[in-house]
Formats: C-alpha cells, sequence, structure tokens
C-alpha cells in the first residue's frame, strides 16, 4: 500500500513515518507539511519524495497518514478520501461535530476505508485488556484517569503544540480515555446527560452514562507534575474488578504498525475496524458534548 504522509511534528518525526518505513507492506512516497521546509527535512530522513501540493500527493498514493492537527487533518482527510485515498486518521478526528460529521460523509461516498490511531487499541496490551473486558461484560461502572505531565514540567516533545496549548487534555487525552470505556461500557446514552467540572489547569472530570446501563466517570489532565503522573482504568461488575495493566512505555511507532495492518485489511474487503471514522466522529461528538456541559456549569 503506497501510503502520502501529511505532517511534519513530533508525532510525524518519531511515530507515523518511522512505521511506515519499517513496514514490509507498505511504501511511504512522499511528505506533505504546511512548513515546506519541515516537510523537505522529514521527506529527506525518510528516504521519500517532499510535496508541496497535498493534491499531488494524494494522486501518487493508496493511503494517506495524517499527523495533524484536528481541525486542519479534517478538510484534508476530506479532499484525500475523495482522490479515493484510504484514511489513517489522527484522533480527535476533528473538533467540531460539522468537521467530524462531514469527514466520515466523505469516506463514505467515496467508500474509501478508514482507522483513527488510537494509541492504546493497537498496542498488545492494552488492546488485549480491552478486548477481554468487552467480552467478559457485565460492567456496572468504569473509571479512567489518565494524568499527565506535558504542561506540569515534564520533558514532553509536545509541550509546545499550539492547538494542545488551545484545547487541553480533553481533546489530546480524553479520546483515548473514551477509546478504553467505550468497548466494555458502550456508548453514552444521552450526550444531554454528560456531566463534567473544570479542575486545576486543563484538568476536567466528566461523568458517562452508558446504553448498557452503566456509568463511568474520567478524569484527563495535562499539568499534573511529572511525580503525580499516571494513566488508569478500571471496571467494576459481575465479573469482579478488572484493572488495566500498567501502560507500555515502548516505541508508539509498533503500535501504528498495527494500525497499518488494520487499514490494509479493511481497504482489502475485511470488514471496518472498530476504530474507524464513525467511531472518531463519536468520540468527537462526545467531547462537544462535554465542553457545552463545561460552559453551562452542567
Amino acid at each position: 500500500m503506497r501510503f502520502g504522509l501529511l505532517g511534519t511534528g513530533p508525532w510525524a518525526l518519531r511515530t507515523h513515518g518511522p512505521a511506515l518505513v519499517r513496514h514490509p507492506d507498505a511504501e511511504l512516497v512522499g511528505v506533505w507539511g504546511r512548513r515546506p521546509e519541515a516537510a523537505a527535512e522529514l521527506a529527506g530522513q525518510l528516504g521519500a519524495r517532499v510535496y508541496a501540493d497535498p493534491d499531488a500527493l494524494f494522486a501518487d498514493c493508496d493511503a494517506v497518514a495524517l499527523a495533524l492537527p484536528p481541525d486542519v487533518q479534517a478538510p484534508l482527510a476530506v479532499r484525500a478520501a475523495e482522490a479515493g485515498c484510504h484514511l489513517l486518521l489522527d484522533k480527535p478526528v476533528a473538533t467540531t461535530a460539522q468537521g467530524a460529521r462531514e469527514l466520515a460523509e466523505a469516506a463514505d461516498r467515496a467508500g474509501v476505508a478508514s482507522v483513527v490511531f488510537f494509541t492504546l487499541r493497537f498496542a498488545s496490551v492494552p488492546a488485549a485488556w480491552i478486548e477481554e473486558q468487552t467480552a467478559a461484560g457485565g460492567w456496572l461502572t468504569g473509571r479512567a484517569e489518565w494524568f499527565s505531565p506535558v504542561f506540569g514540567g515534564g520533558d514532553s516533545p509536545y509541550a509546545a503544540s499550539p492547538w494542545r496549548r488551545q484545547r487541553g487534555a480533553l481533546w489530546d487525552i480524553g479520546p483515548h480515555a473514551l477509546s478504553l470505556l467505550l468497548p466494555p461500557l458502550g456508548d453514552v446514552a444521552d450526550l444531554g446527560e454528560v456531566r463534567a467540572a473544570r479542575g486545576p489547569g486543563d484538568t476536567v472530570h466528566l461523568l458517562l452514562r452508558h446504553v448498557s446501563g452503566a456509568s463511568s466517570t474520567v478524569t484527563v489532565s495535562h499539568t499534573m507534575p511529572p511525580q503525580a503522573a499516571s494513566v488508569t482504568a478500571e471496571l467494576r461488575g459481575t465479573a469482579g474488578i478488572a484493572a488495566l495493566p500498567d501502560r507500555e512505555t515502548g516505541d508508539p511507532a509498533t503500535a501504528f504498525l498495527g494500525a497499518v495492518d488494520a487499514l490494509r485489511a479493511a481497504a482489502g474487503g475485511g470488514p471496518s475496524h472498530p476504530c474507524d471514522v464513525h467511531f472518531g466522529r463519536r468520540v468527537t461528538d462526545i467531547l462537544v458534548a462535554v465542553e457545552e456541559a463545561l460552559d453551562t456549569h452542567r
């Protein structure tokens, strides 16, 4: 599968690009970025061609991998779908309900496959845990807590990201937390019932009710000091208590290889992956509802 890479930031440099070069059944055709100099530098490091025009890159590819801010990603992904490219998207797919809807509709019209790279859904240990708990069923409550030091004094390459600074942990790691809880607990039952509250910095607390009847809480923050950082998730129900194993600290590019496999399988006639653009759209809809709850103090 011939891929084009859109984006030149740390995620493209550390994850998307190296994985596409490593994958035995993928060919990295070229790189496009909003900063031509950065695109040329990254393309040179990856042994690919730099493209000045994203549409020219779409024309030379079977698929595109996007490592861009969400509201830059969405309209470019629509254009890629219209050009017949399969979509390997980053989360969140957009930060507006309209942007996510337009992207999902474009993928459907074009008949292209899509996968959204929710990292934990493609990393072996958490992916196996999610699959096991989803099969077990009978869960009554769940919680997910992601305390990150990106803005709290940690040495993170993502601390300078303008869109993360603007949107905060809710939009950056909120999708990861939802990707853990939605498979075993089911979709959020009523977006109008979502409750949320702000904490220190960009900390946000969520309270959700699911179609299964279960309830869950989510807390996300990028403003924790490094000594207080952690990622945890837990389910309680008829099967007892299930806690997410310690998060893997390995190379996220390895997880991205699994996302490439998933896209190839869907594009080759297999079923849609659970983390397709429609799941990505639903996550955006939930996070939009959270923002509305925060704005109305609901």
